[in-house]
């Protein structure tokens, strides 16, 4: 691997984030396979920004994630604490030790079969192996493929998945994987619930000095690291953990960038009262915590509501998913988190995670909103003006912040990233002496579309913008969420987008609303975790104060 890359180190804390993450490992690996196959062309993303090489004890080359994971006992199923690259601990002290030995052998958990035998997903695909959606009819709306609403048997295999392991296909370093064994990850005893919990954790001079260890080994080997991000567990004391490792990376490592993704699962229930009031109370301490120690923060759901009203879960025109399943809802999640971190992963002309965040967050908006167009519609035949203009003057993605739909909300800043559009339908191939049906169809390059596009919808906004050829990689064990009456796929286009929304305002506003409703009294358990009547004070002040910098009247983009 190349040499000169500007390395990022990801902290990943918690089991849906265990999910989450295992997809977009899954996606590294399957990207960095095609990179390094001769018969490629050299890629557009840098893998050495996420990657590390090393070498086994026998001498062969490696390649693992620049990874630290941490996660509750019993969340690994079959997969070595230590991975599988390397020489077994147990192995080291046979060899080490002369005399007698005695065994007490643990039957190790079997393999989930879904992990040994995937099946391709399934859609439509087009003769240069790219997903395409059919053509539109009658140039309005979506096509009447299936939506997530649409009832479709689950393969068995799919819905048997219980922990991120059973289905990640990279080897991890020995250095990588932290379990936490005083909170289980099975059964309602022993669980990692409040905030308190999760903070206490990483005060505790065991965990903390195994964290500090583990990103000094990373960060003393990078040439030039640019940052850290976390993928963090919002709904569970994971919000806690990621809060004090956090501070703990601002620190000590002050000036790097610190981009912190706030994961929650699908939606929830009525009838779970405690978890709904857990998950709040969470969620909000995270948010408010996460703020004032990351560059940027940004929730990723696909729930439609961060309080305690459910709300459906987000809808998208051509994926069939089952909001249920945290294998599904982390797919969805990990394909938007790879496309709209592109900025910061680019081999050329990158944009550090330092000015990502300074361009999103001006004014103290430190949390931000994801969306993703999932996957961009290309109808055979069309052109990028011809499909942008199809949405008309609506937003082109699907909201995954849990932030409400963003019609009507004000934009103050946004990045975006459009990916997998072959070159040539970056512009309109129009007859010589045809008028051009709009000025984007006029436009001489891809990127131009794309800038003048952003420029008609938010005229008054900051925009960053680019355009990739690589497209979204769907290889197994990427669960079936396209048609099942359609060719089988290998890579999506993607549409993806940070913003710095009024819709925050809003969604803000209405945390701590749910907040004042509570009678702490009836939730002392939360409250023995370790988090005072006062520090519930100062977060409603600390919530109402990032909510008003989010009122629309407030921007210095007019």
């Amino acid at each position: 691997m190349a040499g000169g890359a500007r390395e990022v180190l990801t902290l990943q804390l918690g089991h849906f984030a265990g999910f989450v993450g295992a997809h977009w490992w899954n996606q590294q690996d399957a990207a960095l396979g095609r990179a390094t196959d001769a018969k490629e062309s050299p890629g557009e993303l840098c893998p050495d920004v996420l990657y590390r090489t090393g070498q086994t004890l026998h001498g062969q080359d490696t390649c693992t994630p620049r990874l630290i994971l941490m996660d509750l006992k019993g969340s690994l199923s079959s997969l070595k604490e230590e991975g599988g690259l390397y020489r077994d601990k147990q192995l080291d002290a046979a060899i080490a030790w002369q005399g007698k030995l005695t065994t007490h052998k643990e039957e190790l958990c079997p393999k989930n079969p879904y992990l040994q035998d995937f099946l391709s997903a399934e859609g439509v695909l087009s003769s240069d192996g790219v997903w395409r959606v059919k053509s539109i009819p009658n140039g309005k709306g979506s096509p009447p493929l299936t939506t997530a609403t649409t009832p479709k048997p689950l393969i068995p295999t799919e819905a048997s998945i219980r922990v991120w392991s059973d289905f990640l296909r990279v080897h991890l370093h020995p250095r990588s994987i932290c379990m936490i064994q005083k909170y289980n990850h099975d059964g309602e005893a022993g669980r990692l619930e409040a905030f308190g919990q999760g903070e206490s954790v990483l005060k505790e001079p065991k965990y903390q000095e195994e964290l500090e260890d583990r990103l000094h080994f990373y960060v003393e080997e990078c040439d030039y690291l640019q940052g850290f991000q976390i993928l963090c567990d919002l709904h569970d004391g994971f919000s806690g953990v990621g809060a004090k490792a956090a501070e703990l990376l601002q620190d000590e490592y002050s000036g790097r960038g610190i981009i912190t993704w706030g994961l929650l699962p699908g939606p929830y229930h009525r009838g779970e009262a405690q978890r709904n009031i857990y998950r709040l109370l969470n969620t909000a301490f995270g948010l408010v915590h996460l703020a004032a120690h990351s560059s940027l923060v940004c929730p990723l759901s696909l729930g439609g509501s961060l309080g305690l009203r459910p709300e459906p879960p987000v809808n998208f025109p051509y994926l069939h998913y089952d909001a249920t399943l945290p294998f599904h809802c982390s797919a969805i999640l990990a394909t938007a988190l790879d496309t709209v971190t592109v900025p910061y992963r680019l081999c050329s002309s990158p944009v550090s995670m330092v000015h990502l965040a300074d361009m999103l967050s001006f004014c103290g908006k430190k949390v931000v909103t994801a969306g993703a167009t999932i996957p961009f519609p290309l109808a055979p035949g069309q052109s990028l003006p011809d499909s942008l203009m199809q949405f008309g003057g609506a937003t082109p993605w699907t909201p995954l912040s849990a932030c409400g739909e963003p019609s009507g909300t004000r934009c103050f800043a946004q990045s975006v990233v459009l990916r997998g559009i072959d070159r040539a339908c970056h512009t309109s191939q129009l007859t010589p002496g045809t008028p051009p049906p709009s000025s984007l169809h006029a436009c001489t390059t891809g990127e131009e579309v794309l800038a003048q596009y952003l420029q008609q919808q938010q005229p008054r906004v900051m925009s960053s913008s680019h355009l990739l050829l690589t497209p979204y990689r769907v290889a197994p064990p990427y669960p079936h969420l396209f048609s099942s009456c359609s060719p089988q796929v290998e890579s999506i286009p993607v549409f993806g987008a940070l913003c710095s929304s009024s819709s925050l305002h809003q969604t803000l506003e209405a945390l701590a609303r749910d907040l004042t409703k509570l009678d702490l009294r009836r939730w002392a358990s939360f409250m023995d975790a370790g988090v005072e009547h006062d520090d519930v004070a100062e977060l409603l002040q600390e919530l109402q104060s990032l909510a008003q910098c989010y009122h629309a009247g407030d921007s210095l983009v007019d």
